[in-house]
């Protein structure tokens, strides 16, 4: 084996142990993210002049947490493991055996989105835009934990970057769980939170996260090695994560022509509107 390609770091997945319980910095990069979500969150609704409460971002940050957790770990089931689940239908719930997929976790913050923005007589998508400039750093930080986890490690290659992981056989690997940290974390963080910054219309933020992400992960996935139990489809080419991933950049650029189109009917981001008259 080359010593030209980087070896994987000893870091041990387990940040401490309290008693019988083990907390691992997959976990704890989680509520990284969540943290700073509801940090950012609850700063941008006190200078909302009264769009926001805090008391309605704690509870649409509850439901969101909800949403990520159980959408998650169903969409993983459902797209990554039916025939397992099929086999032993209690996998669904042993969660401590790993297991969650973002498509799956983006459905269930969809839902929980839809109900809070029933409950607070709030339009969808303005719950949308302000909640999708939220998620970038959560998403870069959980690939940290990836990478850390020695888990979802890239396809063989002969780069100068590869890095020998012990799990995937100390052959040499993209550091696929770093490009989407870069990509799907701070680029697609940036691309959002200067974008809220000009007149848009109602729908076009949550638009562009939809396009953004949607396109990052497909180029990602070229990197990536595929699940074992599923492969590739369409001549050995596409990958599950490509498949999810389409109709979210299709979804996202109809959005983004219908809002701009529809101006008039969508409205001008009421956070934008309220700040627009200091």
């Amino acid at each position: 084996m080359s010593s030209s390609f980087l070896s994987f770091p000893q870091i041990d997945p387990v940040l401490f142990h309290l008693g019988p319980l083990s907390f691992r910095w997959y976990g704890f990069m989680y509520l990284i993210g969540f943290c700073f979500a509801y940090w950012l969150a609850t700063t941008r609704a006190k200078r909302s002049k009264g769009v926001w409460t805090t008391e309605q971002v704690e509870n649409l940050m509850y439901y969101g947490f909800l949403g990520v957790f159980l959408g998650g770990r169903i969409g993983y089931v459902l797209f990554y493991q039916w025939d397992y689940f099929l086999q032993n239908p209690l996998y669904l719930f042993k969660v401590w055996e790993g297991g969650m997929s973002f498509h799956g976790g983006l459905i269930g913050v969809i839902v929980a989105m839809y109900l809070s923005s029933r409950a607070q007589k709030r339009s969808f998508w303005a719950t949308a835009d302000f909640v999708a400039p939220l998620i970038p750093f959560g998403l870069g930080v959980g690939r940290l934990g990836n990478f850390i986890n020695d888990e979802l490690w890239g396809r063989v290659t002969d780069v100068s970057w590869a890095v020998l992981f012990p799990s995937g056989g100390y052959l040499p690997r993209h550091p696929s769980q770093l490009y989407e940290a870069v990509l799907e974390g701070f680029v697609l963080f940036c691309i959002l939170n200067w974008f809220i910054r000009k007149p848009r219309p109602t729908g076009s933020v949550a638009s562009l996260f939809l396009i953004f992400y949607g396109l990052f992960r497909f180029i990602v996935e070229f990197f990536r090695e595929p699940d074992p139990q599923l492969g590739l489809y369409f001549g050995h080419h596409i990958s599950m994560g490509q498949i999810l991933s389409t109709p979210m950049m299709l979804l996202g650029l109809c959005m983004m022509i219908y809002v701009y189109k529809n101006v008039d009917k969508m409205g001008l981001d009421p956070v934008l509107t309220k700040n627009a008259e200091k």
